[in-house]
Parts: structure tokens; C-alpha cells; sequence
């Protein structure tokens, strides 16, 4: 059975896939849910999500907290030193999945290191922050705000 450990404002907590699906969890808007958890009633609403890095920010009750989902194979990467690399220079950034730019946060002639929000597409109803993989410069943007991408496209390329 797979495990999970969730960071939350930089504090770790494992769940085990029988900890999740024991969530009474019901879908109540878009990106909103209501979760009964040993008698107690959450309101959560999906902020963001970042689908690339597992990362997405969500509001408990009022509160928001940054999430970084990792399971079993993340952890024993990051413990291998995989993913530690110097910052690489990037040529494109490709739409990781179909969907809806709802903001770009970065104009052409800017400087990106790794990390950097580039824009914001929507997809499966959540709002993901795509984020640069190494740095550049902002050479072209291919797409408008309220435009569709589909998976794959070339909607920034670095130089």
C-alpha cells in the first residue's frame, strides 16, 4: 500500500493510502470540498496545484496552506540526490496538460532562474502555476490570457 507524505508550511505528515480514502470527502463546488474527518467538518477549497511539482496551495477553513504531495518514489528520488542539478538553461516551456492561460506572469525580455511563475493555466477545474524548470530569458510568448493550449504546445520560449 502506498504512503504518502504531505509538507504543510514546512511540517511533514505520512498518511497512508487507507488514511485518505477514510476522508469523507464531498465534492461541493468547483475546486471546493467538505470533508468529515474524526467528527470534525473542514471546508477546502483547491487555490492552485501544480501538477509538475505536486504542489498546490488550499484554504482549510479560512486558512491557507502551502501542500507538497510526495509518495514513496519521490522521497527515494530526492534521497538518491536525483533531483538536486545546477540551474540549466531551458530553450521552451510546453503546456503539460490541455487547457485555459488565465494569467501570465512574465513579459517577454525578463530574466527566469528555476522556479519562476510563468503564468497560470486552468485544467480538470484547478488553477496550476507553471513554473520555469531553469533559467533564460523570456524570448517569445506564444499565447494570449483566455486562450486555450492543448497538451504539449509552445507557450514560452526562453533564449
Amino acid at each position: 500500500m502506498t504512503n504518502y507524505t504531505i509538507t504543510i508550511d514546512n511540517e511533514q505528515f505520512c498518511l497512508s493510502q487507507k488514511d485518505i480514502l477514510s476522508l469523507d470527502v464531498i465534492p461541493t463546488k468547483t475546486s471546493k470540498y467538505h470533508v468529515l474527518h474524526e467528527e470534525k467538518s473542514y471546508a477546502i477549497r483547491v487555490i492552485a496545484f501544480d501538477f509538475m511539482t505536486k504542489t498546490m496551495s488550499i484554504e482549510v477553513n479560512g486558512n491557507t496552506y502551502e501542500l507538497v504531495l510526495e509518495d514513496e518514489y519521490d522521497l527515494k528520488v530526492k534521497q538518491m540526490g536525483l533531483l538536486t542539478q545546477k540551474a540549466h538553461k531551458i530553450n521552451n516551456i510546453k503546456a503539460p496538460m490541455p487547457g485555459l492561460i488565465i494569467d501570465i506572469m512574465v513579459s517577454e525580455g525578463q530574466e527566469i532562474s528555476k522556479g519562476t511563475p510563468l503564468l497560470v493555466l486552468s485544467a480538470m477545474k484547478m488553477e496550476n502555476i507553471i513554473t520555469s524548470t531553469g533559467e533564460g530569458i523570456v524570448k517569445t510568448i506564444s499565447v494570449l490570457k483566455n486562450e486555450t493550449v492543448e497538451k504539449g504546445q509552445i507557450i514560452i520560449e526562453i533564449d
